[in-house]
């Protein structure tokens, strides 16, 4: 039996993505999804996602990591399976979904898809001009200079499997403002790898960057292109309504079969 899938982009953030509402694929073949997002041997992608029925939901999101685990929140990752379920006619320009940390508004506008992230409850302040939050992904998030430069897969090995963030580890943000603008680079568990936007990443980076002084909304550039996070600060270190906007786009389409052959 010959599957579908697609291939999306969110500022260079790729992912494999499947209509699975009518259950053509086993979610529970993580060897495959492995194999796809494999750069050498198969799709190529930083991570896949499954489009499936939710009851009271327009769709619910199923996001893997290119390892093949199932893990949390995936920012880009939200805005293209938008874009996705937009192109297949699933959805009007709104819609309400169900992913891992609980449902997410979204509404696709002038180009761009605008998603309404989960609230953030603290910012942990780590010393160092380091933070650490939860964005429904894990981040530490520490500001530097010449981040063009910063040699962050070197950087990043100490923190991305520290004790104090076991056993799950974090996903690990450099920050730089260039003027009106923040520069963010991100290293990805799960990927392993820097990759060239992440969504949850951009928006703790750029709360962060917000506590330290920077203007909200904030303007945000990375490997792959541009976003725009903006936010209401309830507290302190309370933040709501959160919202990633940035571009999504599909790449190009295929099928594979159920032992995955391209």
């Amino acid at each position: 039996m010959k599957i579908p899938f697609y291939k999306y982009q969110g500022t260079g953030n790729d992912f494999v993505l499947i209509d699975n509402r009518t259950c053509i694929f086993d979610r529970n073949r993580r060897d495959i999804v492995e194999k796809m997002c494999h750069r050498r041997f198969g799709i190529g992608a930083d991570g896949f996602i499954l489009l499936q029925n939710k009851e009271g939901y327009d769709f619910e999101m199923v996001y893997y990591n290119a390892d093949g685990n199932e893990s949390t929140m995936c920012g880009n990752g939200g805005r293209c399976i938008v874009q996705f379920a937009y192109d297949l006619g699933v959805i009007g320009d709104k819609t309400h979904f169900l992913a891992i940390d609980g449902g997410h508004d979204a509404e696709v506008k002038d180009g761009l898809v605008h998603l309404h992230m989960s609230d953030v409850g603290e910012v942990k302040d780590l010393g160092g001009s380091a933070y650490f939050l939860n964005t429904g992904s894990p981040h530490y998030v520490k500001g530097v200079e010449q981040l063009d430069s910063y040699p962050i897969l070197k950087k990043k090995k100490k923190i991305r499997y520290s004790d104090a963030f076991a056993p799950g580890g974090t996903n690990v943000n450099f920050m730089e403002m260039q003027g009106d603008t923040l520069f963010v680079r991100t290293y990805e568990r799960g990927v392993e790898d820097e990759t060239y936007s992440c969504g949850t990443g951009v928006t703790a980076a750029a709360i962060t960057a917000v506590k330290l002084g920077a203007s909200n909304p904030v303007s945000i550039k990375t490997l792959g292109g541009n976003l725009k996070v903006s936010f209401d600060q309830k507290s302190e270190n309370q933040y709501i309504n959160i919202y990633l906007i940035g571009p999504a786009k599909r790449v190009f389409e295929g099928q594979i079969d159920a032992n995955f052959n391209v």
